[in-house]
């Protein structure tokens, strides 16, 4: 089924908001959410592979500090399909690179999709029909295809796309024309676009024939298509940091969308897991843990050590991990806040450690 896609997974991220989970060496990517003793980079790869049918088509992109937890965690994956940044520098680099590379062995006609690591997906056999739709607008006609999740609630932490005309229809999936991008809306601006129906989440899934995006690099982003080019690389301590959305996706002309349905969910922040296991019984509490509660309601409980109890009294609304060294109580409303906790810990050095 569809192999003409080479599917590129971006595995370089950080995964601060999962804090004390997710740590420097063994950030976000790297953890089991769902209880099937898969990673989220592992069921990432296992989803693609269905599109390659083997390992061979497969790439990853990630920073250098966590090339080897990649390699553990996906030992058949062909080492020259394991591209490694010397540092992170967002997205934009590693999609302009990512592409150089993969178009240097499959030419400029390769239809490549860009993936990130830790998204959840609920139904595979929607999510496999909407990348050959995918596909198959990107192969017909220049195009950056971007999967729109239609959203279910109107939600304040996801950028949204607007959709314009209708272009063709594939795979039974309607394809438009991107009116515009808009980043993470206030509430009553999100509630707006859900009533207009015209809206998606932006889920940072592309789809593209490599030329269509070298053009648009060269065009939009020259100071990072440029230097890759030269010195591949070698060049990363030169370029901006800059995400894709900002160097090219909200500038080109030639986006497109394909809203789908096929369940999805970043996991960006612990509030991702009470969405991914819905509380239980009366007092809606989302147990991965040993829990004794007293008068505990709508709280999410964690414990990396199954042998380790959690008691708590008279608790709502919050979040409490338990992982190793580290014990994180916090309301569900001021998770945000744990990248302001980090920089705290970092600029002390008694606390390196629990980075």
């Amino acid at each position: 089924m569809n192999k003409s896609l080479i599917p590129v997974i971006l595995a370089g991220g950080k995964g601060e908001r999962f804090w004390p989970l997710s740590r420097k060496h063994r950030p976000k990517q790297f953890l089991c959410f769902n209880g099937n003793n898969r990673s989220l980079l592992q069921a990432t790869a296992d989803r693609l592979l269905e599109l390659t049918g083997d390992w061979n088509k497969l790439w990853v992109v990630t920073r250098a500090d966590l090339a080897s937890g990649v390699q553990e965690q996906l030992p058949q994956l062909p080492p020259e399909n394991l591209l490694v940044e010397p540092e992170g520098r967002d997205t934009a680099p590693a999609l302009a690179w990512a592409t150089l590379e993969v178009s240097k062995r499959y030419g400029k006609n390769a239809i490549i999709g860009f993936f990130p690591a830790d998204h959840w997906i609920g139904d595979q056999t929607a999510f496999q029909k909407t990348l050959k739709a995918a596909t198959q607008l990107a192969s017909q006609q220049a195009s950056i295809v971007t999967l729109g999740i239609k959203p279910s609630y109107p939600a304040t932490g996801y950028g949204y796309i607007e959709q314009g005309e209708s272009v063709a229809q594939f795979e039974q999936s309607s394809a438009y024309r991107v009116t515009r991008f808009t980043e993470k809306p206030e509430q009553e601006t999100a509630e707006f676009f859900l009533s207009t129906g015209r809206f998606s989440w932006n889920s940072g899934m592309f789809i593209f024939k490599a030329e269509v995006v070298l053009q648009e690099l060269a065009t939009h982003a020259p100071e990072i298509l440029h230097p890759l080019a030269e010195q591949g690389v070698a060049a990363y301590s030169q370029i901006p940091k800059q995400s894709i959305d900002y160097a090219l996706i909200e500038k080109t002309q030639w986006a497109y969308v394909l809203p789908a349905s096929f369940g999805w969910d970043d996991l960006g922040d612990w509030k991702a897991i009470e969405r991914l296991h819905k509380g239980k019984g009366e007092d809606e509490n989302v147990e991965l843990a040993n829990h004794l509660g007293q008068d505990t309601k709508g709280t999410i409980l964690y414990a990396s050590d199954q042998k380790e109890v959690i008691v708590t009294i008279g608790l709502e609304d919050v979040i409490v991990v338990r992982d190793r060294d580290v014990t994180l109580v916090a309301h569900k409303n001021r998770i945000h806040e744990i990248k302001q906790v980090l920089q705290s810990l970092q600029a002390d050095s008694r606390f390196e450690e629990l980075l």
